[in-house]
């Protein structure tokens, strides 16, 4: 009688186990009959894909199905795919979202053969796709925030994703929130972002004028110019900081060195000229804004800018011969010549310019 009762106990465990192994099945059956539902509303597909996230919610509480990889890889398919469909109620989304993630760490500890790769691939999929939708759906109703924070969420999950991190630095640029704008394009720009320059521009204006940092705005002037060593506008704005602290000879000290290395470009000619016109124009506003009765003064600041007009153009001069289409040099001079009443130079410069524009 013993030998009886103990058949029948280890008859009904084995078929507890089988019942809740078949909760593995059934999640199996929904999840490959989901493309039945296809065509049809949002509400069928979401019916469906929490009627097979409850078989396997079943599957991870028993005993004897708890630590299967497949109870939690289906998991994993079911809760992203409704965090990536779900855009009706996004506190759906990002619950059963957390709920995938949860499962595809728990599927990686378990799987140790790597049965479940398809799934657990698919899995991440979903969720990756899933933030990039929320992010994409907040920026267009102009919910920055929260377009802000998801962006961020997949960098952080996926740290060398750049057009990411652009995406994340342009919504911050909505809000106004400039540090977030410079943290996010400095990091596309140390993952080499085809567009570094434009980002090194965006985030160099916004530490210097927004943020008011000029310590770092200066850090990132001079990162720009030695990655990008022929651009001329990093330089130039290192050598207009300089002047607008007023340490000329600092950034005519700059220039000197990078002539030396490079004596044939013409940019550093002109940035060289530069330095001397610029201050001739500072020198012209003073003088403009003097009584015109205080002739003494009024000689005197013009005698200083003529000064710094003729120290400026052997640089102009040189990058013309240097580049012959250096639009800039060309610019300056035409001016120059306009203010000496230099007539056939002023004509050469503008002829010159015409051709090139046309």
């Amino acid at each position: 009688m013993k030998k009886v009762l103990l058949s029948i106990m280890f008859a009904s465990v084995a078929s507890y186990a089988s019942a809740q192994k078949s909760e593995i099945n059934e999640a199996k059956k929904a999840w490959n009959l989901l493309g039945i539902t296809t065509g049809k509303t949002l509400d069928d597909h979401l019916k469906a894909l929490n009627g097979g996230l409850a078989h396997t919610d079943l599957a991870i509480v028993h005993e004897k199905s708890k630590d299967l990889p497949e109870a939690w890889s289906y998991r994993a398919l079911f809760a992203s795919r409704i965090a990536l469909i779900d855009s009706v109620d996004l506190n759906n989304a990002k619950a059963k979202q957390q709920i995938a993630e949860e499962a595809i760490v728990k599927t990686q500890e378990l799987d140790k053969k790597g049965a479940e790769k398809d799934n657990l691939e698919q899995a991440k999929v979903n969720v990756e796709n899933a933030l990039r939708n929320r992010a994409i759906y907040a920026y267009k109703k102009k919910d920055f925030a929260a377009a802000l924070a998801a962006f961020n969420e997949i960098t952080t999950k996926n740290p060398n994703d750049t057009s990411m991190y652009v995406n994340a630095g342009v919504t911050a640029k909505e809000i106004q929130n400039y540090p977030e704008v410079v943290r996010n394009f400095k990091k596309a720009i140390d993952l080499n972002y085809a567009d570094s320059k434009v980002l090194y521009s965006e985030i160099i204006n916004i530490t210097m004028d927004k943020l008011k940092d000029s310590v770092a705005g200066l850090g990132l002037i001079k990162e720009a110019s030695a990655k990008f060593p022929d651009d001329s506008y990093f330089i130039t704005l290192e050598t207009d900081l300089y002047i607008k602290g007023g340490d000329i000879k600092k950034s005519q000290e700059m220039l000197k060195v990078l002539m030396e290395k490079d004596p044939k470009n013409a940019t550093y000619q002109y940035l060289m000229g530069d330095t001397y016109y610029k201050q001739a124009l500072a020198i012209q506003n003073q003088r403009n804004a003097i009584d015109v009765k205080k002739k003494d003064e009024f000689t005197a600041l013009t005698n200083k800018m003529n000064k710094f007009i003729d120290e400026s153009m052997p640089f102009f001069k040189k990058a013309l011969e240097l580049d012959p289409n250096n639009v800039s040099a060309l610019e300056n001079l035409k001016i120059i010549y306009l203010f000496k009443n230099d007539t056939p130079n002023y004509e050469a410069m503008k002829k010159k310019l015409d051709s090139i524009k046309q």
